[in-house]
């Protein structure tokens, strides 16, 4: 297909992307440990730009293209972590920006903010900076952007009334001063909003038994959804067009009524289900379900016409639609697969053009990836457990005896997905198999599975994993007597936990950002956020209750001394999601047991590896440990 006229895309990608020949395989860490060039990329409501969020991560850029003029105004931000953008009406974009913010000795917070950027690049207020409320919030939801000329912007912060009772409440933010009024209050349980295009909340959600409250258009007071004494169902997003919710409930999701309470069922099975949205109509315009790769159903027909197109013109990878323009001529959308890092095009659906808007990987243009394939393996227990197999360039798709690292998600309430991940093709192409076992308790398999995790992260959800060891090596794929463990956050528990609560099941493991002492983490989850905070209690569900001596005997920590292969610990010292203390605590008890432990501290770095210099050390550091420990020769 034809591209639009150069100018405007050359340039654009001149900030974002250094365009790359071939390069040697293997490709260096550095190559692999980028931060993507391109983070994100907003096409206006009205069609006529685009702003991309891209750069080094030393020189994070804002760039706003106007589609067939010269000139690209640049906003450079520096050193700061940014992680999307959206636009507010056709004059502004808005950036959301990450800081690390130490508030007492014991107390550190990744925090969210919010600064609006006009078209020419220039960054013209900080939301609710005036509020001293904002302090207790580490993010500020922005709920919508409304169709009111010049538009605001609905955001969740808190209000304190006279009464001392900080409560979540939302604001109507001018982007152009950053000033906000008050717009909507809740109680003291509300922890979340839906908004209608007017900025009116019509869904609010509590920490209470009736859970959902909504307002119909029309209605002024607040009702609960559903009845007392009656199972609260998943809430799933409002629609505004049907003034409707959808919910899902015993594997049903439906879409009910706000007026009458009528409900029409969208979709059954005990298979996860995701909702893509028109941010422009606030509706739900397709139901994302799949296993290996995901699987779209198009409620929008349009929209599912435009989709099939771009998947026919970009093979090789899944294709997402990432955002349009309000009348549907432009879109942005973005490809990527287990072997083919991202890319972002622009297709304008008139013209019947798609441009290139740069790739998040540039230096990996034209190298050889690992081929993933998808497999499944019984546990020992029976249970049918999904994992993602990557395999090195060149090797022989059965029977090669490769070595192989186990690489096990975070979360644990996650999963891999169809995506370019850099840590496992890093991996691959040193000449290693990588397996990604989805074990029990991972989500995207169902509640069934997700809640078989439950009281087993010391159990059964690391059996899982040498379940599916054995599995290849049955099949002749991978040497069973050669195999490591890499993970990050839960998969950095489950490294440890694999050299101590299995001491026979790796030649060696490596935790990065990883947890080494539940009942440290139980303690750091109630200080930081307090004993009744959502995660504290999310955090006691995965663990089933478990009692102290439970708890012991699942730490890495508590269990150094049966370890029997070297570790390697990596953990950022601005990680405030599993503190340093964690990886340090595992260094100590290795060390007083006389084990043999690296340990590795990334300077101003946070949970999400977010820095080039340290991405790049971290691979660095465990291509060296994997060599010494795992040699593929």
């Amino acid at each position: 297909m034809a591209f639009v006229r150069r100018g405007v895309w050359a340039a654009a990608a001149a900030v974002c992307v250094v365009a790359q020949g071939a390069a040697a395989a293997p490709p260096p860490a550095s190559a692999f440990g980028r931060v993507p060039a391109v983070v994100d990329a907003e096409i206006s409501p009205n069609g006529q730009r685009i702003a991309i969020l891209g750069g080094t991560s030393e020189q994070r850029i804002i760039s706003i293209a106007t589609i067939d003029q010269p000139g690209l105004p640049l906003l450079q931000l520096g050193d700061v972590e940014t992680t999307d953008l959206l636009w507010a009406g056709n004059e502004h974009v808005i950036a959301t920006v990450a800081f690390w913010e130490l508030v007492d000795v014991n107390r550190a917070f990744r925090v969210e903010r919010h600064i609006a950027v006009n078209t020419r690049a220039e960054a013209v207020s900080r939301f609710l900076e005036e509020k001293v409320r904002s302090s207790f919030l580490v993010s500020q939801p922005i709920l919508q952007v409304t169709r009111e000329s010049p538009p605001r912007v609905a955001v969740v912060d808190l209000v304190k009334p006279q009464d001392r009772v900080v409560m979540s409440a939302i604001w109507s933010v001018d982007p152009t001063t950053g000033r906000s009024r008050l717009a909507e209050r809740g109680s003291i349980s509300t922890w979340g909003w839906e908004v209608d295009s007017s900025g009116q909340a019509r869904v609010r959600l509590d920490h209470d038994r009736a859970g959902i409250y909504v307002r119909a258009k029309g209605e002024s007071a607040w009702r609960p959804l559903v009845s007392a004494g009656t199972e609260v169902p998943a809430y799933y997003g409002y629609s505004e067009p049907k003034d409707a919710v959808y919910l899902r409930r015993g594997g049903k999701l439906e879409l009910r009524r706000l007026s009458n309470g009528s409900s029409e069922t969208i979709h059954e099975g005990d298979d996860e289900v995701a909702l893509i949205w028109d941010r422009h109509r606030n509706e739900a315009v397709a139901l994302e379900t799949g296993l290996e790769r995901p699987q779209l159903r198009w409620l929008d027909v349009e929209l599912g016409v435009v989709h099939r197109t771009l998947s026919q013109a970009l093979k090789g990878g899944h294709v997402s639609l990432m955002g349009w323009s309000e009348d549907r001529t432009r879109f942005v959308a973005r490809t990527s697969s287990p072997s083919s890092p991202p890319a972002w095009y622009l297709f304008d659906r008139t013209r019947k053009e798609i441009s290139p808007l740069g790739d998040e990987y540039p230096e990996l243009a034209g190298a050889a990836m690992g081929a993933t394939r998808w497999i499944t393996y019984k546990a020992r227990d029976g249970l049918e457990i999904p994992a993602y197999v990557t395999l090195p360039p060149g090797a022989p798709a059965k029977g090669g005896k490769l070595p192989l690292v186990v690489l096990p998600h975070g979360g644990p309430r996650a999963r891999d997905v169809y995506e370019f991940d850099f840590i496992a093709q890093f991996i691959a192409t040193r000449g290693y198999a990588v397996l990604q076992p989805q074990f029990r308790g991972s989500s995207g398999f169902g509640d069934k599975f997700a809640n078989a995790g439950k009281g087993e992260w010391g159990g059964k959800m690391q059996t899982d994993l040498q379940d599916g060891v054995a599995a290849l090596a049955a099949a002749g794929d991978v040497d069973p007597k050669r195999v490591c463990i890499v993970g990050a956050s839960f998969g950095g528990y489950a490294a440890l936990a694999g050299a101590t609560l299995f001491p026979d099941a790796y030649r060696c493991a490596a935790s990065i950002a990883g947890v080494s002492d539940l009942g440290q983490l139980i303690l750091e989850e109630g200080r930081l956020y307090g004993r009744d905070s959502g995660a504290a209690q999310a955090l006691r569900e995965e663990l089933a209750a478990a009692d102290r001596a439970k708890v012991l005997a699942m730490s890495p920590a508590r269990q150094a001394a049966a370890a029997r292969i070297p570790i390697l610990l990596i953990h950022g010292d601005k990680d405030t999601v599993v503190l340093l203390s964690q990886s340090k605590r595992m260094a100590e008890a290795l060390r007083a047991a006389g084990k043999e432990v690296e340990f590795i501290v990334l300077e101003n770095e946070n949970h999400y590896l977010t820095k080039t210099a340290t991405r790049t050390q971290t691979l660095e550091t465990l291509e060296r440990f994997l060599a010494k420990n795992l040699p593929v020769n």
